[in-house]
């Protein structure tokens, strides 16, 4: 973004490398879709205490999930622009829902559709290039699935005692994590710590942030089990990281080229034009579509919307 905050348009790899792009604003609103129960919104972020752009309920869910992953240190919603040329010189441009910043300085660019075939082919394709890209800089592209129906309600319940406020008196939660110090029924572990009523929310506070663990892929409920940080509950599958939400992607699952696009590069939908870049978002000359070759690729972020090709 330029000193009057007005859209910055950089080579990919160059700005991979240099901006910090968990702190800027979308660069494209989310629409409000008229008939929808659910439209955009804000997430304020335990992880930030700022609040993150989001454009539907899905991808809401997600940031739910990555917000709750101690290895994410920034979030962001819309705050980049891919652009690249088709192999007949077609500018093609794509706005990843959302961006989420590891502690190793690595990144997650990401869709949430609400189901799989949201987007159709275009969708498909430009997932395909920006998986690339990302692979490119050492980043990670995933188009996450929605939450199973569970999962998804308990993180959300979770997600309400987030806040710092919910932490209770300072000597509470010593008290409340000294009470799951052996695994135990959630309302018996409450009612050692003391008063439900204050109790319950330290608890509820504890679970999302990682202090104490509980499987979250069945309903919870007041006798379902609840450990110390690091305990194995019944609920996690094999090889899942303790207390991490069955079914939801970790870091280490979202390794570059999880999405593997084919080595013959990605295809292009049906008056997409053929033929993709092979070096998608490697480099680019001017950063203007009419003097860009095949193979170039750019990005755009900062305030305010723009056609492709008009930068």
């Amino acid at each position: 973004m330029d000193p009057v905050g007005q859209l910055v348009q950089q080579r990919w790899q160059e700005a991979a490398a240099a901006v910090a792009f968990e702190n800027l604003a979308p660069v494209a609103a989310f629409p409000a879709v008229p008939g929808r129960r659910w439209g955009p919104g804000l997430w304020w972020s335990a992880t930030t205490g700022r609040h993150v752009a989001a454009g539907s309920n899905a991808m809401r869910a997600q940031l739910m999930v990555l917000d709750r992953d101690p290895e994410v240190s920034g979030l962001a919603g819309r705050p980049v622009r891919l652009l690249w040329h088709t192999g007949r010189g077609q500018v093609r441009s794509w706005v990843p829902q959302l961006f989420a910043r590891y502690r190793d300085g690595t990144a997650l660019l990401a869709d949430c559709p609400s189901h799989a075939d949201a987007g159709g082919d275009r969708a498909r394709y430009a997932a395909q290039v920006v998986a690339q890209a990302c692979a490119d800089v050492g980043w990670t592209y995933r188009s996450l699935s929605p939450l199973d129906d569970a999962l998804a309600a308990n993180v959300k319940w979770l997600a309400g005692y987030r806040h710092p406020r919910n932490a209770g008196r300072e000597d509470l939660m010593p008290t409340v994590l000294a009470a799951f110090t052996r695994p135990r029924p959630l309302v018996e572990g409450a009612r050692a710590a003391g008063p439900r009523i204050e109790v319950l929310p330290v608890v509820f506070h504890a679970l999302w942030h990682g202090m104490l663990t509980t499987a979250l892929d069945v309903p919870l409920h007041e006798r379902a089990l609840v450990g110390p940080q690091g305990w194995s509950s019944p609920g996690d599958g094999p090889g899942a990281p303790s207390g991490a939400e069955p079914g939801a992607p970790s870091k280490a699952d979202l390794g570059a080229g999880a999405w593997a696009p084919s080595e013959a590069g990605p295809t292009a939908p049906s008056g997409a034009g053929s033929g993709a870049p092979p070096e998608t978002g490697a480099g680019v000359g001017s950063g203007a579509p009419s003097g860009s070759g095949a193979g170039s690729g750019v990005v755009g972020y900062g305030r305010g919307r723009r056609r492709a090709g008009a930068r």
